[in-house]
């Protein structure tokens, strides 16, 4: 019995607070609505709070509690996890109170909730790439700001799985002995990210898919393709002479020597 009426007294709460919040959704009073909205946001209730700042911010349009309705609104999507509606929002606060002491973070979060909606690597990478613009561009805007520190450490993170994509797409085409592809996909990855740390292992794998390309060859293209796995045998030791795919690399160099002889004394 008393299970029960805790239960009916509980339902009864929460009847009485829709009923209420009903009540304010429907009340022409746009003053008590911005308190009541505030109250909610404050609670981080932005559930509650989201209606009514949003029709708040066309009742107050060329006010001074423009601002804080437009803020407050962006702010209840970032809190309901809504990041790409946030970020239009926030983008949108900043154009239009470019001149707001909220600006600088307003463009902030607008770049920061690219960054939370940026999957994991495996998946497409469209909104990492917009999360790196916007803090590039949020670097440009406010090169002075407090937050310089955690954007370049955020960009990292999201260039991080970029490299990862890109090497898990070389090391795919590989795997696959899609040895052309592969040579493509690891240059890719030493272009686009000169100190990733699979670079050494992309270069190697360069040197490695081009021998077994010319192995793998007619004969007609095997001279030319074995010619180009020395030359990427001696630009790997160059840049890593202590690697620890050095002595694979070094037999990779003498079997490819010894079937270019084999090949000229054929020829």
């Amino acid at each position: 019995m008393r299970k029960f009426l805790v239960i009916l007294f509980s339902a009864i709460v929460v009847l009485s607070s829709c009923s209420k919040y009903q009540k304010i959704l429907k009340s022409s009073d746009y003053s008590l609505k911005f308190t009541k909205a505030k109250e909610y946001y404050d609670k981080k209730d932005y559930v509650r709070a989201l209606p009514l700042f949003e029709e708040l911010m066309t009742v107050y349009r060329g006010t001074s509690k423009a601002e804080d309705c437009f803020f407050f609104y962006s702010y209840c999507n970032y809190g309901l996890e809504d990041y790409l509606l946030a970020s239009y929002h926030f983008k949108n606060f900043y154009k239009t109170f470019p001149k707001s002491e909220r600006a600088e973070e307003a463009m902030y979060l607008n770049a920061y909730c690219y960054y939370l909606d940026s999957p994991r690597y495996t998946l497409d990478q469209s909104n990492t790439l917009l999360a790196i613009n916007e803090f590039q561009l949020f670097l440009t805007m406010y090169p002075n700001s407090v937050k310089v520190t955690e954007c370049n450490e955020l960009m990292d993170k999201l260039r991080l799985k970029l490299q990862n994509k890109v090497y898990d797409y070389a090391k795919m085409y590989y795997n696959m002995s899609d040895y052309k592809a592969s040579i493509t996909s690891f240059n890719n990855v030493i272009k686009e990210f000169p100190d990733s740390k699979y670079c050494e292992e992309s270069q190697f794998l360069i040197l490695k898919s081009q021998y077994l390309l010319a192995q793998n060859s007619i004969e007609s293209k095997q001279k030319e393709r074995y010619e180009e796995a020395v030359k990427f045998y001696y630009k790997f030791v160059d840049n890593y002479p202590a690697s620890k795919y050095l002595k694979e690399a070094e037999q990779i160099f003498e079997v490819s020597k010894k079937r270019l002889k084999t090949i000229k004394t054929n020829g």
